[in-house]
């Protein structure tokens, strides 16, 4: 909130697409907990796996059948992985990622994104998006430079500032890490030049593309913004969804790629809660039910995230306010900016932030809570109905009068 200003909203509940603060007000949420809920809050779905889960214990140390079974509808979703490693935070799947391709490629420097944020360990603290970005921290405090010489870092979409510090340093780059689709400086797609050039330099150079899914898995599509862009990373990493609102990650890969993981090789991780089974039971009965209703269920996070991004145009241009959405399916960014368009971390560096925060403010007055930064994206779930798009598209417009 400090980048907003006011009094942060302490929930108490949620349910469906709203969230309840202490003082009993009601909110439609466009946070969805920062991208997890895409069957909206407390669904009935994951409440009955998490009631059955519980009576049987709520962490044992050793593999359960039901960790089997994730891991396996997760290989039947995305081409190329065969097994998967169960961690705790996108965070912690970044950094595994990233020590799995240190690990297999004998080499030390990978290459990252201005913008595109994976999580707080020091390797990726460099001009990282979302909450440094909104602090307006370039990098952060107590992040050895011995491990920052090791991350390179270049422009999104911009072809050139890759092919840059390949050409310079081929031979020493571990990985390349990117966000396919930037949640984490708004939303911004990957154009698809930029992926193709990213691919090439990996491939030519022998690095491996890890493709940080941790917002964009089983959200933008079942099979995430891999199967939108048709590509197929050497590493995924999820998070969020495939938790169902509980702690849960995975990184996911080819067997030859996981098994140099300890027990059976010799990169090290572990972790105590990892696997939990009630974050396996909450995810386990989240993809199952997007995976049994597929088609209906991105339909619909289509339709009405259509029909959100049309509404807030049309009012963007009837209070001739100067502004780019953005939108991919169920994710959408509004940037307030005098640019046609915004594609790049310096594209969003330019977005006006106060107009933003008299933005959020009037939504947030009229029952609607959108993000406390500029630099997030907005997520719309199952819960959302045709009822709530209506009110929220009349907020969105009085809002926007209000602060033109």
């Amino acid at each position: 909130f400090s980048s907003v200003g006011g009094i942060p909203r302490f929930i108490e509940r949620a349910k469906g697409a709203y969230v309840y603060d202490i003082e009993g007000k009601q909110y439609t949420d466009y946070i969805a907990s920062w991208g997890p809920m895409i069957l909206g809050h407390a669904p009935e779905v994951v409440r009955q796996a998490l009631q059955e889960a519980i009576v049987k214990g709520s962490s044992f140390g050793a593999p359960t059948l039901a960790e089997t079974e994730l891991a396996k509808l997760i290989v039947s979703i995305l081409p190329g992985v065969q097994k998967i490693r169960m961690l705790n935070s996108g965070t912690e799947a970044l950094m595994t990622a990233l020590r799995l391709a240190r690990g297999v490629t004998g080499r030390d420097k990978i290459v990252k994104f201005e913008g595109c944020y994976h999580g707080h360990s020091d390797s990726f603290l460099l001009k990282a998006g979302s909450g440094p970005l909104t602090l307006g921290m370039a990098s952060s405090k107590g992040v050895p430079k011995d491990v920052i010489k090791h991350t390179l870092v270049a422009s999104y979409n911009n072809r050139a500032s890759v092919e840059a510090i390949f050409g310079e340093h081929s031979s020493s780059i571990a990985a390349i890490v990117l966000e396919p689709i930037c949640g984490n400086m708004g939303v911004i797609a990957a154009e698809n030049a930029f992926l193709d050039c990213v691919f090439d330099c990996a491939k030519k150079a022998g690095a491996l593309v890890i493709f940080d899914e941790v917002m964009t898995g089983f959200r933008v599509a079942l099979g995430g913004a891999a199967q939108l862009f048709k590509r197929k990373p050497d590493i995924y990493c999820l998070g969020k969804i495939i938790g169902g609102g509980l702690p849960a990650a995975a990184i996911g890969a080819s067997s030859s790629l996981m098994q140099a993981l300890a027990p059976e090789g010799p990169v090290y991780q572990a972790g105590t809660l990892s696997g939990n089974p009630l974050a396996v039971a909450a995810g386990l009965a989240t993809l199952k039910f997007l995976q049994q209703n597929a088609q209906q269920v991105y339909q619909k996070l289509e339709r009405i995230g259509a029909r959100v991004e049309s509404s807030l145009l049309a009012s963007l241009k009837k209070h001739a306010i100067p502004a780019v959405v953005n939108r991919v399916g169920s994710m959408f960014t509004v940037f307030f900016t005098n640019l046609p368009s915004v594609n790049t971390y310096n594209d969003v560096r330019s977005i006006d932030t106060k107009r933003y925060a008299r933005f959020f403010h009037a939504m947030l007055k009229r029952g609607h809570a959108l993000p406390p930064s500029a630099y997030e994206a907005c997520f719309l779930s199952l819960a959302h109905s045709d009822e709530d798009i209506k009110r929220s598209m009349l907020a969105f417009d009085e809002s926007l009068a209000e602060i033109s």
